[in-house]
């Protein structure tokens, strides 16, 4: 039987054995939130201002037909428009409807050289929840990332950290089994695969030692061996994370040397609520030199743990601040030492109401032509968003 047969087949499985155990009335959640963002983009290169403008909603569904079971789906509406779409018509348009999943959820409803209107359903899952066993089958997130800026133990769910709005990550077609061994430990396996037969499987152990929590991984990332682990805790006040996995051409294995990828972070809250973070990322992989990808802002899609950059060292800092307790400011920047180009990204976040809210946005690129941070410009953004 094909990969694909498999998961439908568990996935059927498991609905049979949902409608033959409901022995309760079944409940039903919607939430989700609607909301408008303009972004205005300005390449340093040509001095050309682009607009863009999107109208996005989100609904979320669960249904609980069982105490042991929850259904679950989530799905993204959104018409996007405007010079920037034109600009990189159709490669932009392209990237927007591609999923990479094993089967296909994202449909463009409507599009054209300055607009696309698609629907992209990110979850679709069914899980089975018993004492101290867990298994959820279908479109999910599966997050095994303990740093707050990068994760390079989050092999099956890799996600842009410029990527602000989308807050929710990109989900994936996988089997997931949770077994708790204990109050802090666990077992985890995970099994996903995508459109292009590739497959990322691996298992987990979580556990607590010296008021830290720890965790070790191993398995296979699509062409590679990993291994990895991480950890969590507090040094005095101050939060401390960090984690690291090592990957290895299963294909070739005798002939590499394999890339090791590490992150590590320690973040503080004042007493006046003044929070400060700060983060740094190793990669064996990457570049002393100039870490441009380009001068196509698409470029910043194509990501792994592998590819979270490509510079040898990354540093992070980030400060917030509310203001008011309606409103929160907040700076964070990326630097590379190397190539010495650095990105800005401060913002400004209004609480209108309980529920909406307007944000004020940049993501600032500075550096010389071909650095890692060198060739995008300045991006600016507002968005108005009504949560429900």
């Amino acid at each position: 039987m094909k990969i694909p047969g498999i998961f439908i087949s568990i996935y059927l499985t498991l609905l049979v054995l949902v409608s033959f155990s409901q022995d309760k009335p079944s409940k039903f959640s919607v939430n989700g939130h609607l909301q408008n963002l303009n972004t205005v983009w300005i390449e340093d290169i040509h001095t050309q201002w682009y607009t863009m403008g999107s109208v996005y909603n989100r609904l979320n569904f669960k249904w609980y037909p069982h105490q042991n079971w929850k259904l679950s789906a989530s799905a993204r509406n959104m018409f996007t428009y405007g010079q920037l779409v034109s600009q990189y018509y159709p490669d932009y348009t392209d990237m927007l409807i591609t999923d990479d999943g094993l089967l296909d959820m994202t449909w463009d409803l409507a599009r054209d050289s300055s607009y696309v209107f698609y629907t992209n359903i990110d979850r679709a899952n069914i899980q089975f929840i018993r004492d101290n066993f867990e298994i959820k089958v279908g479109r999910q997130r599966i997050n095994w990332g303990i740093n707050m800026v990068w994760n390079p133990n989050d092999i099956f769910n890799t996600f842009s950290i410029y990527d602000f709005d989308y807050v929710e990550r990109p989900g994936c077609d996988a089997v997931r089994v949770q077994y708790y061994t204990g109050i802090s430990s666990s077992i985890e396996f995970a099994f996903k695969t995508d459109a292009y037969d590739k497959i990322t499987s691996a298992l987990m152990y979580k556990f607590n030692k010296w008021n830290y929590d720890f965790q070790v991984m191993g398995g296979v990332m699509e062409d590679d061996i990993v291994i990895g682990g991480g950890w969590s805790g507090y040094i005095k006040n101050a939060g401390f994370t960090g984690e690291a996995s090592y990957f290895r051409d299963k294909n070739n294995f005798a002939d590499t040397t394999g890339i090791l990828v590490l992150s590590a972070g320690a973040n503080y809250t004042f007493k006046n609520s003044l929070f400060v973070h700060g983060s740094l990322l190793f990669n064996t992989d990457g570049t002393t030199g100039k870490a441009g990808w380009g001068t196509s802002i698409l470029a910043l899609q194509d990501l792994s743990p592998k590819t979270f950059t490509l510079a040898r060292y990354s540093l992070f800092g980030q400060v917030s601040y509310p203001v008011t307790p309606l409103i929160k400011a907040d700076i964070s920047s990326i630097f590379n030492p190397n190539d010495l180009s650095v990105f800005l990204g401060p913002n400004i976040d209004f609480s209108l109401s309980d529920n909406i809210s307007l944000l004020f946005m940049s993501q600032i690129f500075l550096g010389n032509q071909g650095t890692e941070f060198g060739d995008y410009g300045k991006l600016f953004y507002l968005r108005l968003k009504w949560s429900f």
